[in-house]
């Protein structure tokens, strides 16, 4: 209950800061803009949809973009074709609007139509582009931007989504306010106006960081008080497993160290909340905090496999539900294997992904046959526990075989192959950037290292790592219209994703 109540009071607490903390912003905005009038924030004043490649969801698409606020009023266009890696998707769009809009072109036919945005789509040959009238048009840089929005999005085969996502950053950025930009608030000089806005970020840095250590700390609270409480029947739990066995004896040597890495977490603690106001706002102050609340969390994991472990290999009371835990994991990745499969780029009609589907379904049947095996007695345990350890190291094989397949259909060269193995090997071990790799509250997750069992989860994140690392290896934005563009120069680009 204590918990809950100091929960409760850091939510008021950062509510009122934040409030706090608009209303002097608002006064900062005040000092900023002066006389400056407000922006315009209208819907588009049309929206023509040319899905030619058959992926996008009208009934979704039009709603959402037709809620998008621009800053002026702006026609929005889509336009996606199936084409190849090899096309220029700036010279189709080209190609397209003079055959079958020709409106969307100027007058002399040398750029893009005045109050025009333009988002094009080549799910098959991987690019998204931009394309803007003069007086619509943003830097090439900006362009990117829009386009980066959506390809988080377009990697996942998420068409639609991926499409409103880059219009809404589009409406953005295009016509946007000078004293809404990012260059401004990063322009050096003097004046009041550069130094409020370096204070109004300051103060906004200051407060997501003070908010984000007091939910640390409020994690860690809630892990940290059941640890304590559970500490007399961790300890009992601890005496009783027979130290013979392979699994309970490495789970011991983990309790071994469980009060000292307790008393270390109780320093932690006590660390946090000495911390004042101020210092809550460092970023030293949160990676603190972040450590607290991970170390009780792994705390708190650690005494619930001590109890399954004392529970399953004892056969206590309870060890059923302590066995179905221990399956868990196993029964989440095969539970995934379709989805993961069903993903671009996730080669879903290979021999690879064939072995992965007739695995999933013959360990399916054979969970069943352990459960009840070692429910008549027919195997130990410990037996058990071998052979989910073995069927997890099986699929963990298996992955490794269909990563090579999902390199080989991606990559287009020795180097682009390596780059994605790389980002493979990476989400394997916990190592990939900003993954944060979780203790897996199992006994094989506390028996054997955290990289030993290759997880259907973490085989998407390589996958997604490796196809965004080569993406941007492949190059920038294509800025020209091929050939056939004659002396064409309207304001847009494609990049691959």
């Amino acid at each position: 209950m204590g918990t809950h109540r100091h929960l409760g009071n850091t939510q008021h607490h950062i509510g009122t800061t934040a409030a706090r903390l608009l209303l002097s912003l608002a006064g900062l905005a005040a000092l900023l803009l002066g006389p400056a009038h407000a922006a315009l924030a209208v819907p588009p004043t049309d929206v023509v949809v040319e899905d030619r490649a058959g992926v996008l969801d009208r009934n979704s698409l039009l709603p959402a973009v037709r809620s998008i606020e621009f800053y002026e009023p702006t026609k929005v266009a889509v336009y996606t074709y199936n084409g190849t890696a090899a096309d220029n998707l700036n010279e189709e769009v080209l190609r397209f609007a003079r055959a079958q809009h020709p409106e969307w072109i100027s007058a002399d036919g040398q750029k893009w139509a005045d109050g025009l945005f333009i988002f094009a789509l080549d799910p098959v040959g991987r690019h998204v582009g931009t394309y803007m009238g003069e007086d619509r048009k943003v830097s090439l840089e900006q362009r990117s931007d829009i386009q980066d929005a959506s390809k988080e999005l377009l990697r996942d085969a998420q068409w639609t989504d991926g499409t409103i996502a880059g219009i809404r950053r589009g409406a953005e950025l295009i016509n946007q306010p000078w004293y809404r930009s990012t260059a401004f608030l990063a322009t050096a000089g003097t004046g009041a106006g550069v130094t409020a806005a370096g204070a109004g970020t300051w103060l906004l840095v200051r407060w997501r960081t003070r908010v984000g250590a007091r939910r640390e700390i409020a994690r860690g609270d809630e892990d940290y008080a059941d640890v304590s409480m559970d500490l007399q029947v961790t300890e009992l739990n601890a005496g009783t497993i027979p130290d013979s066995s392979r699994y309970g004896s490495t789970v011991l040597e983990k309790h071994r160290t469980f009060l000292s890495r307790y008393n270390a977490a109780t320093g932690l603690s006590n660390q946090v909340h000495a911390l004042t106001k101020r210092q809550l706002g460092r970023q030293s102050s949160l990676a603190l905090a972040r450590r607290f609340a991970d170390a009780a969390a792994e705390l708190d994991a650690l005494d619930d496999v001590i109890a399954d472990t004392n529970a399953l290999l004892n056969r206590a009371s309870g060890w059923a539900a302590a066995w179905d835990r221990q399956l868990a994991p196993f029964r989440n990745d095969l539970a995934g294997i379709e989805g993961m499969l069903a993903k671009s780029h996730g080669e879903g009609s290979s021999a690879t992904a064939a072995a992965l589907r007739s695995f999933r379904d013959r360990s399916q049947r054979e969970m069943e046959r352990w459960t009840a095996d070692l429910s008549e007695g027919a195997i130990s345990p410990e037996t058990a526990l071998d052979r989910l350890r073995d069927a997890r190291t099986e699929l963990s094989e298996l992955l490794k075989s269909h990563a090579d397949t999902v390199i080989a259909g991606y990559a287009k060269n020795g180097r682009e192959a390596e780059l994605m193995r790389k980002k493979m090997e990476e989400a394997q071990a916990g190592t990939a950037r900003r993954q944060r790799r979780s203790y897996e509250p199992s006994i094989l997750g506390t028996v054997y290292p955290s990289y030993y069992f290759f997880s259907v989860p973490n085989f998407t994140t390589g996958v997604s790592s490796g196809v965004s690392s080569v993406s941007s290896a492949r190059g920038g934005s294509t800025t020209g219209y091929g050939g056939s563009g004659g002396s064409f120069s309207g304001s847009g680009s494609s990049s691959s994703f």
